[in-house]
């Protein structure tokens, strides 16, 4: 529908004047005329009582006035928000990280960002790999950062910057600093994250490379995610890999302590995912450009 005409419309119904609105619009009386003409012969209505010394909207143009304000109150709003494109960033940005990178790299990345566009709300969900990238497909998340690769016909994943993974022990604990061979990781007691978690996803790969399967293993529980395992490794009730980033502060607090396990060298790449085939809003676009340049 055209909404010059609209305008034409609603600009008689509020002056009461074919001439009055032409002089409000800027142009001629017969183009209003015409306009509102050509309106009520395309809706199939008479919109316009013009035999009075006013000029009134029927029944059908007060209906149709009612809704006109509506649809040029939103053309109004999508030309302003199409005229702000090289300006401020506005609205909300939606974006998830696994428990690795949500931990310490996301929310940092996020404040910094945050900061520099003060209009924009940006949120953050925490959940594992798997469940942050099921998000990201059902655009319930504009974007994620992501510990594992997975593979989904309906994201694209793109690497931001590499995470190492360190075997943490208690403070004391007979591993603490040193090497250690597959033999004696068979005798402790291990914590893993739960199936979904990209250290998990990560460390049984890795493990099953060195000739070692998570299924063989007697002494090992399953705690969750990642703030689960740390606690229990600090309270002393088994060994975990985890990303080095998220015991850095117990390692300087002395809390926690690492190990080396032989021929086990796990880090992963953090990845970017989004959804594919889907035009990426102003705020994710710059989001995306801001954690790239950072992850240098």
């Amino acid at each position: 529908m055209d909404t010059r005409a609209l305008q034409a419309f609603c600009a008689v119904v509020e002056r009461k004047s074919f001439s009055q609105a032409a002089e409000r619009l800027g142009v001629t009386q017969p183009a209003v005329s015409l306009q509102v003409r050509s309106l009520e012969e395309r809706l199939g209505h008479k919109l316009i009582d013009r035999s009075g010394r006013r000029v009134e909207p029927t029944e059908a143009g007060e209906r149709l006035y009612r809704n006109a304000q509506r649809l040029l109150a939103a053309e109004a709003q999508l030309l302003a928000e199409l005229d702000e494109e090289d300006g401020e960033l506005t609205g909300r940005l939606a974006i998830g990280a696994s428990t690795g990178p949500g931990a310490h790299l996301v929310p940092l990345l996020i404040c910094e960002f945050a900061r520099q566009h003060p209009a924009l709300q940006v949120a953050l969900t925490i959940a594992d790999t798997q469940a942050v990238s099921e998000q990201v497909a059902d655009r319930a998340l504009e974007l994620g950062v992501v510990g594992a690769l997975r593979r989904h016909r309906s994201l694209d994943f793109e690497p931001l910057a590499r995470d190492e993974i360190v075997l943490a022990v208690p403070a004391g604990h007979d591993f603490a600093g040193r090497d250690v061979s597959l033999d004696e990781l068979r005798g402790e007691t291990l914590l893993f994250m739960q199936e979904g978690a990209g250290v998990r996803q990560v460390i049984d790969d890795e493990l099953r490379r060195a000739g070692l399967k998570v299924r063989d293993l007697e002494s090992r529980l399953e705690l969750g995610l990642q703030e689960s395992v740390k606690s229990a490794v600090t309270a002393g009730y088994g060994v975990a890999f985890i990303s080095r980033t998220a015991v850095e502060a117990e390692l300087a607090a002395g809390t926690l302590d690492t190990a080396r396990v032989a021929g086990v060298e796990p880090a992963r790449q953090l990845y970017i995912v989004r959804p594919r085939g889907r035009t990426p809003t102003r705020a994710a676009e710059a989001f995306l450009a801001f954690a790239r340049e950072r992850a240098k």
